[in-house]
């Protein structure tokens, strides 16, 4: 089906290819917004140019470096700066000490509001991966957290839900119960949660519908399970590194044993219920064949596919893999090398989330997840204590990094938006290192991931870590959807996608 180019889009003429030119390009409207963490609802969030880890800080604008109060309604101070401008001053000055949250909005970069609530119902999980970025990483903040989200926390969350909904009247909500792992929650109690957002949504945002998803492990998916979220509208999403037990070898429960088995089952299981599968999470580890890894997911027929680079940064950069020469790029090949299969497959046999988005921004179509592109940030988080974060991914930067000092009972959703490391999620271009906002890709990259850019001292405002793997990843997509169009479209006008570099090993 052949799909022409908005007016917005950064390739004005181009037309996407026709049927049978490759996997079917993702929905225009888009699907639920994929969490900010990228290790949340069924599917999962480049980088111009080939910079170092310079600090990226350049000739910003004014009106987000000049350093000022952060103001709440009414230009009241907001409660709980003190709370987090201390390990943020530090660690991340940019945007922490250096962003001017009045002055951003006074120049004409108003808040968006949240669309994506990220419940954490548990702090606690079964498993206890080697990589995880809540367990393993930087942050420790989950020992200090409530092993269970309380009933009356989640009926607080509804409300401020709800209220947030009416007062800017959004027409859908999307909900993701994560943890820890969601699914230790007895069956007759998963949904709750989500009953309470709908009721409270009932009653003061009756237009605002709700999609609901569960992020698990799969160990701990049984049919009881299964039918308490297919009663209540909850799709389920599956985190699992390969379809082998040789891909999974990070994923082991507390006492070293293999997580495997169980998920396995639980995802053949899940597979026998496709309105409820969301699809599978998959963390990219370069010691695995990538076309092995793609290939055994498909055997637990997932809708979607979600392909995750390692949470890494300047400080703490990504596992390099086996032989990594200087200045490869084996994150863009072991991508590359999925994406070949995929696209070229006579047939459509699943979804993947980073190629639809990478294929949709190229051409001028809107992403839905937070990994690429420009789009502002429009995730929250309540853990279980009821306090209210930024994307967990963040966590892997340094401790209290997600943190906001806000919480359900003393603050609002609107509130969040004007915390300088929300607001600077929110800025698109201006919030990007200099050599990203000069780069050609930038529309299609969008600075990479946030946690990716992080560098310790200096804060969020370089290249992303993996800059040269996405931009050997985009220009080779770029180049396969060009020539799908010209196959499609010979003898018509166009614009040229940005070519590939010479050599894009």
């Amino acid at each position: 089906m052949r799909r022409a180019i908005t007016s917005a889009s950064p390739l004005p003429g181009f037309t996407a290819p026709a049927a049978g030119h490759g996997p079917a390009p993702v929905n225009a409207s888009g699907p639920a917004r994929e969490p900010a963490s990228g290790h949340g609802t069924g599917l999962a969030r480049g980088s111009g140019g080939s910079h170092g880890p310079g600090s990226g800080q350049g000739a910003a604008s004014a009106r987000v470096t000049a350093p000022g109060p952060a103001l709440g309604p009414g230009g009241d101070a907001r409660p709980g700066l003190a709370v987090w401008a201390s390990p943020h001053a530090r660690h991340a000055p940019w945007p922490h000490t250096r962003l001017d949250v009045a002055a951003a909005r006074a120049a004409g970069h108003p808040p968006h509001p949240i669309r994506q609530f990220v419940l954490k119902t548990r702090s606690r999980c079964n498993l206890a991966c080697t990589y995880c970025y809540v367990y393993e990483m930087a942050d420790q903040g989950w020992r200090d957290q409530p092993v269970v989200m309380a009933p009356a926390t989640a009926t607080r969350a509804a409300q401020r839900i709800a209220e947030h909904a009416a007062a800017h009247d959004l027409p859908r909500v999307d909900l993701v119960l994560h943890g820890g792992e969601p699914l230790l929650t007895a069956p007759a109690a998963l949904a709750a949660p989500v009953e309470a957002v709908r009721a409270a949504l009932a009653a003061t945002a009756p237009r605002t519908r709700v999609t609901a998803t569960v992020q698990t492990n799969g160990t701990l998916i049984t049919r009881g399970r299964l039918a308490a979220l297919a009663d209540a509208g909850i799709r389920v999403g599956v985190s699992l590194d390969g379809g082998l037990p040789a891909h999974n070898t990070r994923r082991v429960d507390h006492a070293g044993r293999p997580g495997f088995g169980a998920a396995a089952r639980g995802l053949r299981l899940l597979a026998r219920h496709p309105d409820s599968y969301a699809g599978v999470l998959c963390v990219i580890d370069l010691d695995q064949d990538p076309v092995e890894t793609y290939e055994s997911l498909l055997d637990f027929a997932p809708p979607t596919v979600g392909l995750l680079l390692p949470l890494a940064n300047w400080s703490a950069p990504p596992p390099p893999g086996p032989g990594r020469r200087p200045g490869g790029t084996p994150y863009a090949d072991w991508l590359l090398a999925v994406f070949e299969r995929w696209w070229h497959d006579g047939r459509h046999r699943t979804r993947i989330r980073l190629f639809e988005e990478i294929i949709a921004l190229l051409l001028g179509l809107p992403a839905t997840t937070e990994t690429l592109g420009l789009a502002p940030a429009a995730t929250a988080v309540i853990e279980t204590d009821g306090s209210i974060e930024q994307a967990d991914s963040l966590k892997s930067a340094y401790e209290g990094a997600a943190a906001t000092g806000m919480a359900l009972d003393t603050h609002s959703f609107d509130q969040l938006l004007d915390h300088p490391g929300f607001a600077a999620r929110q800025l698109g271009r201006d919030a990007l290192a200099a050599e990203c906002r000069s780069c050609e890709l930038v529309e299609v990259c969008g600075g990479g991931h946030y946690p990716h850019r992080y560098r310790d001292g200096e804060g969020f405002r370089q290249p992303s870590v993996y800059c040269a793997d996405l931009q050997v990843l985009i220009r080779h997509i770029a180049t396969a959807v060009q020539h799908a169009a010209a196959t499609a479209t010979a003898g018509r006008p166009r614009r040229t996608l940005p070519h590939p570099p010479a050599a894009a090993s």
